[in-house]
């Protein structure tokens, strides 16, 4: 194998700055394995490694090269829970169900610790996570939040009014937050590419630049690509927004929705920790939100524009700037070295869709931008049940979900008005 050329990801300070780490050939001719999996992201590699170290032959496609998609562009922070809110989840399955699943959301960050360290993996991670509360209103909804995951959850977070806030993040913005010590950030490229060298290791075959045509289910589905096809006992589609048609039934439980990402230059470590004194990742709790943190080489990564027609948003690293200059002050007439985006799938509800189809073909999508955690988990307890223990993906199967309405003409515009209500409702009040 030889050395991969971090630029053939999409650019970004997460490429150039990657370790490096092996191409993996296109798939070719026939081949067999006991379990094949479809995406080479935190998904797809968190099930392949799990079922490898168990024991099975496995076989990962991927389209582009591990972690292109989501899993090596997002915004890096590894947090508790799901897309939606805990209370969200328990209108949907019930108190003592949702209990459960929040707590195996916190399995899911303590996943991605374990597995940095067990396998070596240079993911620069640190500790720490803020949701910050710009308005009145969103101190109101933080202190609700924090009391029902103390009284239902047992989980107790820190609640820091704004002084002690802005005496580890200088920012004259927020009125106060939620302080996480277990939650954190990390370099999620970093982190996926150490997933698929663990995973290589445990005997998993990675295949890149080999985009799947078609799934034909059966006894033993098979995948198809142009220049080879690879069948197995059990499938794993891990593609999420970046697979279309594989599975008609589940292309309207999820809507692609475009996110973006800058990093300034270098701030160096003494301005840089000025910003963010303990290094914390940072969000506040508008719909439109920001999102923030420190590099590893002491950048700012700065996140907050989301679009939902798929397209970048007009003049997107001057409306970052402005952005981030509201945030930090201090920062104004500071520009982005680079600025990247890419896809995320959302559900209707924002709550995970993880399940099956029929007897051997598994599947998890809906990951809502808050993947990080989760996709761990999901590769976890796809692994169980195809080893046969289902027990946490049928508790997973039991939260409803429902197609996107108005079809794929319409969904897209309704979604772009909904979220227009979400923001203005942001702006005023």
């Amino acid at each position: 194998m030889t050395v991969r050329n971090p630029s053939a990801h999409v650019d970004s300070w997460y490429s150039r700055s990657a370790t490096p780490a092996p191409e993996h050939a296109r798939l070719e001719g026939r081949l067999t394995a006991d379990v094949i999996v479809l995406g080479a992201g935190l998904t797809g590699l968190s099930a392949a490694l799990e079922l490898a170290q168990a024991g099975l032959d496995v076989v990962v496609v991927e389209a582009h090269r591990v972690g292109w998609g989501a899993s090596g562009r997002n915004g890096g922070q590894v947090i508790f829970g799901y897309g939606c809110d805990q209370s969200k989840i328990a209108s949907l399955v019930g108190l003592d169900v949702s209990r459960q699943l929040f707590d195996w959301s916190v399995e899911g960050v303590d996943l991605v610790r374990e597995r940095i360290a067990s396998h070596d993996i240079a993911a620069h991670w640190r500790s720490g996570h803020a949701h910050v509360a710009i308005k009145p209103r969103h101190v109101h909804e933080l202190k609700a939040w924090q009391r029902d995951l103390a009284e239902n959850y047992a989980y107790p977070l820190q609640w820091w009014d704004r002084d002690q806030l802005q005496s580890q993040l200088s920012s004259p913005r927020y009125l106060g937050g939620l302080y996480d010590p277990r939650s954190g950030h990390l370099h999620p490229l970093n982190y996926t590419l150490g997933l698929a060298r663990a995973a290589v290791a445990a005997g998993v075959r990675i295949f890149e630049h080999s985009p799947v045509l078609s799934l034909t289910r059966g006894p033993r589905p098979r995948l198809r690509t142009a220049l080879g096809e690879v069948a197995g006992d059990f499938c794993v589609l891990a593609g999420n927004a970046l697979v279309h048609g594989i599975a008609p039934e589940l292309d309207d439980k999820i809507m692609p929705v475009g996110t973006y990402i800058g990093a300034t230059g270098p701030l160096g470590e003494e301005r840089a920790r000025s910003l963010i004194g303990n290094d914390m990742a940072v969000a506040d709790t508008n719909w439109a939100l920001d999102y923030f943190r420190l590099s590893a080489d002491h950048r700012l990564l700065f996140g907050g524009r989301a679009s939902y027609s798929t397209l970048p948003p007009p003049r997107l690293a001057a409306n970052m700037a402005g952005r981030m200059a509201r945030v930090f002050p201090q920062l104004r007439g500071v520009k982005f070295e680079t600025v990247w985006g890419g896809l995320i799938d959302i559900s209707l509800n924002r709550a995970p869709h993880w399940g099956r189809l029929g007897d051997n073909v598994y599947f998890a999508q809906g990951f809502s931008g808050h993947g990080v955690a989760a996709t761990g988990l999901a590769g976890r307890i796809v692994a169980q049940a195809i080893r046969g223990q289902a027990g946490r993906l049928d508790v997973f199967e039991s939260i409803p979900h429902h197609n996107f309405p108005g079809g794929r003409a319409l969904r897209t515009p309704l979604l772009v008005a909904a979220m227009a209500w979400f923001k203005l409702r942001d702006a005023l009040w």
